[in-house]
């Protein structure tokens, strides 16, 4: 899937169809020239439904389709008959999609399942008949209810990537050449701040045919939180991930201390992401000698560790063995 192509926020514009009316009919028969109402009810309209599909990554087919519509609901008729409902409107998104209303902010709901279908706007109410209103003393009602309009509504549809792994590092800490080593993903890869600009999925090999997903997320920096750099664009797909890689280069003027600010990011951010294991590598660390870095142990963050290099393929397996172990919480690599 190319960059280009990663889509990740849209507005959209759902109407929802009108509800039919309800039929003001009476029964008229050969032998009973004056019988009771008989006024079917209108139906449904259509609602807007989204639909999770696993075969989806990206929205980007949503990108310009901007206005999306129901179909309006049929009339009743005679005979007690129901009009047809209107035609639901299904919008195809891909696992990790939550909807919010764009005027209250209030989350509508979230697709985390393949086939998985959520209303985000429903249909006008169909009207009641003219037989709904009989009774003794009006037993022949000249009205029915008319169909509930429709609803228009400015939607918000927000992808967070789904993953077992998400890494976090400032720009630069070799998370894109971590993903690119240890998967078949081919992020775009830079000396310079912010070469990734959108999320990368890569499948990560493991032993006996196993694998396990991980998010390379576009660089943290200080104040990401308040949406300084890429900001909350992108802090929200951490949330999606099951375990936090956190990366911090072997030649950083403080290794604790970095880990701590992209702690507090998150801990800003949402402080329920404090919840999730969270692992430590050592970028970088090919610089290094086994005196170094034991030199180095006793100032790291009292979480797991590995000294890992990416192109000098160091640490790798160590690391892949960690992941597995911490993901699956069974001891057995």
């Amino acid at each position: 899937m190319a960059s280009d192509n990663f889509v990740d926020y849209v507005k959209i514009h759902c109407t929802s169809g009108k509800g039919g009316g309800g039929s003001t009919h009476y029964r008229r028969e050969k032998y009973i020239p004056l019988g009771g109402p008989d006024g079917g009810d209108g139906g449904r309209g259509g609602h807007i439904i989204l639909r999770g599909n696993s075969q989806l990554w990206t929205l980007i087919h949503l990108k310009y389709k901007k206005h999306i519509k129901a179909g309006h609901g049929v009339h009743g008729t005679g005979q007690l008959k129901t009009g047809a409902e209107g035609q639901d409107q299904y919008i195809e998104v891909p696992i990790g999609t939550l909807a919010r209303d764009l005027e209250t902010d209030e989350i509508l709901g979230e697709i985390t399942e393949d086939g998985q279908e959520m209303i985000i706007v429903p249909g006008g109410r169909g009207g009641r008949g003219n037989n709904h209103f009989k009774s003794s003393t009006n037993r022949a009602p000249q009205f029915a209810q008319p169909g509930e309009d429709g609803i228009e509504a400015w939607t918000v549809l927000e992808l967070k990537i789904l993953a077992d792994v998400g890494l976090v590092g400032f720009p630069n800490a070799g998370k894109s050449t971590l993903l690119s080593v240890i998967s078949a993903a081919k992020p775009e890869i830079g000396d310079y701040a912010f070469t990734t600009l959108r999320p990368n999925l890569g499948i990560v090999p493991y032993r006996d045919y196993r694998s396990f997903i991980m998010a390379d997320i576009p660089g943290i920096i200080e104040g990401a939180h308040e949406g300084k750099g890429l900001g909350l664009r992108f802090l929200r797909h951490i949330e999606r991930n099951s375990l936090l890689l956190f990366m911090v280069p072997a030649d950083s003027k403080n290794i604790n201390e970095e880990y701590e600010i992209l702690l507090n990011e998150l801990k800003q951010f949402n402080p329920e992401l404090l919840i999730k294991d969270r692992l430590l590598a050592i970028t970088k660390s090919d610089m290094l000698d086994d005196v170094m870095k034991e030199q180095m142990m006793p100032d790291l963050p009292k979480i797991p560790y590995v000294f890992i290099s990416s192109l000098a393929q160091q640490g790798l397996m160590e690391l892949k063995d960690l992941i597995w172990n911490k993901l699956n919480d069974d001891g057995d690599a």
